[in-house]
């Protein structure tokens, strides 16, 4: 089943030196877009950033660009301790939200 709900999600590279903060109304092509480089001159382009490494649904895309910009105001740290209490591996999780 195709995920396309609202949704706050967190990109790294393949380094984990990059965390990128973002929300969108369609998960799957937004994060498509990430992983094909299809704006060449973005930040997440630029610095390859197109492993989904954390996301979480909302039913209002009001209520997910709030925890947007709740997640942008945090610390790396704590960025990271999120990740690692959902996905403490790490794991990209695209194959999740396309299946």
């Amino acid at each position: 089943m195709r995920f396309a709900g609202c949704a706050v999600y967190v990109l790294t590279n393949f380094n984990r030196s990059v965390l990128y903060v973002g929300v969108t109304s369609d998960l799957v092509t937004r994060v498509a877009q990430h992983r094909s480089g299809a704006f060449p001159g973005s930040f997440t382009a630029r610095y390859r950033v197109d492993m989904l490494v954390h996301f979480e649904c909302f039913d209002d895309i009001y209520a997910a660009i709030a925890r947007e910009k709740q997640l942008k105001g945090w610390t790396r740290a704590k960025k990271l301790a999120l990740i690692e209490r959902d996905n403490p591996s790490w794991e990209d999780q695209w194959e999740r939200i396309v299946s």
